[in-house]
């Protein structure tokens, strides 16, 4: 504090940012490997929050704190509205950062002309005008046209929205008053977890949801005495199974012991890890013996893609909301519950994977793509104080002579009633606490602005000003020189990744069948 009275103190620092902005230069390199770290609900408001969290996490003021994701040198910012609706869901946006176009919300991985609700409309609609960027193309791009490595991690389940418009073209709802799943089974339609074994070979596949990829009535490895926890699928279908035989040489394992194990054995190529029957637990209040964090996650994903010399694509996302996928941690679902501080945790534990895999790979060789598919009306303000509690109160009282916290809600769970209850620093502080609400809903809403993109590696300097969400999937697809951008400049400038892996980390939950 003392230092930075001084006006040479901002100077100094200014000049060495400056000298490093001067120095830096486009990597005009072919991607060999691709990261996208995708934070669910992670808007800037909750990457500024994050930032000052983690910070004091460390024992400082916070506010000078900084994400590992902030140290990437190149950014740009991203629009997220879909075709139909202003404030997008998961669902449309994760078909416009992994796909390439804009679509409907509540569509995955479809165009524009399919309705959701409407099964048949499906059919003719799932070959996007940019046939191979990332979802089931991409992936099939990465793994079959180069021969790559692919990898899913999910934190929440991976049948989830996000990771799901790479994999699968849903668009039965899972609500009662919509077509039935017997409809939609009728009409040649088939659930997420399906399309998630049989539309694409993905070497790695990471997150919840074991209940959503077995029969009825099968108990769970891990609660075998909660019927509640049993598998649902009415079609009879045992799809671990059906992936493990499609799989030679694959393993299947559902704790962290086996996780860790599976990826040390220079034998395994495949692995699915599924944790838990549906979501995974917030990382404060997960089983360490059981579960493994997303950074364990992630390290194991990558330490079997890259085993495949040709290289990899991996998806990391944060989980969220009403069947999204996530591997940043669930911010989605902690921003929805209105609890701010399980997803401000999330985030900084997503921050901690990020810093991680820029450990374990070459800067020179991977493509690194950190953003988010939407905001939250999350906020914060009141004039705190430098060093105050990310948690804590406003320095001054409202006008009805009560205590505010500084992070509030635009709408929410937290919705306090005509009668404002005063809040003090205790229960402020507390995990499970939901921040007050102006207006009352029973799941918190996505925000509409801006989210940002922020990269690293071969290509990244692409990244720049204010871009549609759909920019993110065809500068990856440039980068590594894939359909249809064969004719890339960079072609001869890295090595060939004609063969390569692909991995998905989805720490949550399985999408519920026909969401």
């Amino acid at each position: 504090p003392d230092a930075e009275k001084s006006p040479g103190y901002w100077n100094k620092g200014a000049r060495r940012r400056l000298e490093l902005a001067l120095a830096l230069q486009p990597a005009a390199l072919r991607a060999k490997n691709i990261i996208l770290f995708m934070g669910d609900g992670m808007g800037l408001s909750t990457m500024s929050a994050a930032r000052i969290y983690k910070g004091q996490l460390a024992g400082g003021s916070g506010e000078e704190s900084v994400l590992a994701m902030e140290t990437f040198p190149h950014m740009a910012l991203a629009k997220t509205y879909t075709i139909d609706r202003q404030v997008p869901d998961s669902a449309g946006t994760g078909t416009a950062y992994l796909c390439g176009v804009k679509a409907n919300a509540k569509t995955l991985g479809l165009s524009g002309a399919a309705v959701y609700g409407k099964c048949r409309t499906t059919f003719g609609n799932e070959e996007l005008p940019i046939p191979t960027v990332i979802p089931v193309p991409m992936l099939r791009a990465a793994h079959g046209t180069l021969g790559q490595g692919t990898g899913a991690w999910h934190h929440s389940a991976v049948a989830r929205a996000g990771f799901s418009a790479s994999t699968a073209h849903p668009l039965i709802p899972a609500s009662v008053s919509a077509p039935s799943p017997s409809d939609a089974r009728l009409q040649g339609c088939k659930d997420i977890a399906w399309q998630l074994v049989h539309n694409v070979d993905i070497n790695v596949i990471l997150g919840g949801g074991r209940k959503y990829m077995t029969p009825v009535g099968t108990p769970d490895p891990e609660y075998p005495m909660n019927s509640k926890q049993n598998g649902i699928r009415e079609d009879g279908k045992n799809l671990i199974d059906m992936w493990l035989e499609k799989q030679p040489g694959a393993r299947y394992v559902w704790n962290r012991t086996e996780m860790l194990a599976a990826a040390a054995d220079s034998s395994v190529n495949y692995l699915m890890g599924l944790f838990e029957p549906g979501d995974m637990k917030y990382s404060l209040v997960r089983n360490t013996t059981l579960d493994p964090s997303l950074t364990e996650m992630m390290e194991a994903a990558i330490t079997i893609l890259s085993r495949n010399p040709k290289g990899f694509y991996l998806f990391v996302e944060s989980p969220a909301h009403h069947g999204c996928p996530s591997a940043g941690g669930r911010i989605d679902h902690g921003h929805h519950d209105g609890a701010a501080h399980k997803a401000l945790t999330e985030a900084v534990e997503f921050d901690r994977a990020i810093e991680r895999a820029g450990a374990l790979t070459d800067e020179t060789e991977t493509l690194t793509v950190v953003t988010a598919d939407h905001s939250h009306v999350f906020s914060f303000g009141g004039y705190t104080l430098r060093g105050s509690s990310i948690f804590g109160l406003a320095p001054e009282t409202a006008l009805d002579g009560k205590n505010y916290t500084s992070i509030l809600y635009g709408n929410g769970p937290g919705y306090p009633g005509s009668d404002r209850p005063n809040v003090d620093p205790e229960t402020a502080m507390q995990f499970d606490y939901l921040p007050q609400a102006a207006v009352p809903v029973d799941s918190e809403t996505h925000g509409g602005e801006d989210v940002a993109i922020l990269a690293k590696g071969p290509m990244a300097h692409l990244f720049h000003g204010v871009q549609e969400q759909t920019y993110v999937a065809h500068v990856m697809a440039y980068a590594a020189c894939i359909e249809p951008y064969t004719d890339c400049h960079q072609r001869d400038s890295a090595p060939s990744i004609r063969a390569s892996a692909l991995a998905l980390l989805l720490p949550a939950f399985l999408l519920p069948l026909f969401h």
